[in-house]
């Protein structure tokens, strides 16, 4: 599955396992990718009690570096999670669901790119025999009897709000589908500087463009010093062959 070209320009946050609902008691690990300095990003969500807390602050069981695992979730742990750097910075953010039903939607966490193969899976927490109904929409789309929904090549058409049924009662939460534009085939691949912010690229303007202008200031008092030191001599020259013709 590709996902989306935004986790290519900013520091992205991944899940794992690709997801946005877990049963409880299930592992998720949540890690900062930056092609720049991934130690200075952190996981970050708002807490139900109010306010913004890092990993391991009332939150998660392990955080290192810019990885954080939640070792036991429970439906608390919901809401929406995003990397932030020393600076301020935010990266995507990301829905997770923790519940306590008896069926989850697997749908990626991150966006699908245009024309990616996509497969979604209704999973039930007792494992048995049962019919799977997929929707979107609240429109049921698909029925399968292995659990799975595949769609070959994803379009815009394809996002919108998916939830699954299992035969005998159970039903997932829903779930946002986001679907993004792939890459142009022609662009090149976004060089390591792409991960700097624009306000960081601004400081580095700012900061740079005095001694531009003072390098472009020198090269022209040298320019003007040198013509006139050129015409003076000049001068000199041609008042030397007058006195001589005078004497």
């Amino acid at each position: 599955m590709q996902l989306t070209p935004f986790c290519l320009m900013l520091s992205c946050l991944r899940v794992s396992p690709n997801r946005s609902q877990f049963f409880r008691y299930d592992t998720i690990t949540l890690t900062c990718e930056d092609q720049s300095n991934s130690t200075s990003w952190k996981v970050k969500r708002e807490t139900p009690a109010g306010g913004v807390r890092p990993c391991s602050s009332g939150w998660g069981s392990t955080s290192l570096g810019s990885t954080c695992i939640i070792g036991s979730t429970y439906p608390s742990d919901s809401g929406v999670y995003w990397c932030e750097s020393v600076d301020g910075e935010q990266s995507n953010g990301v829905n997770i669901t923790i519940t306590d039903r008896d069926v989850i939607l697997e749908s990626p966490a991150l966006p699908v790119s245009q024309g990616a193969a996509m497969t979604l899976r209704c999973k039930a927490e007792a494992n048995s025999n049962h019919v799977f109904n997929f929707y979107k929409d609240e429109h049921l789309i698909s029925s399968s009897s292995t659990g799975e929904m595949t769609i070959p090549s994803v379009s815009k058409a394809d996002e919108g709000l998916y939830k699954c049924n299992i035969s005998g009662g159970g039903e997932s939460a829903a779930s946002w589908l986001a679907v993004e534009a792939s890459p142009s085939p022609s662009a090149s691949p976004p060089a390591a500087s792409c991960s700097v912010s624009v306000f960081r690229l601004l400081c580095h303007v700012l900061v740079g463009t005095p001694y531009l202008v003072s390098t472009i200031l020198l090269g022209l008092i040298y320019r003007d010093r040198k013509r006139a030191a050129r015409t003076v001599g000049g001068r000199r020259g041609s008042n030397d062959v007058i006195m001589e013709i005078v004497v």
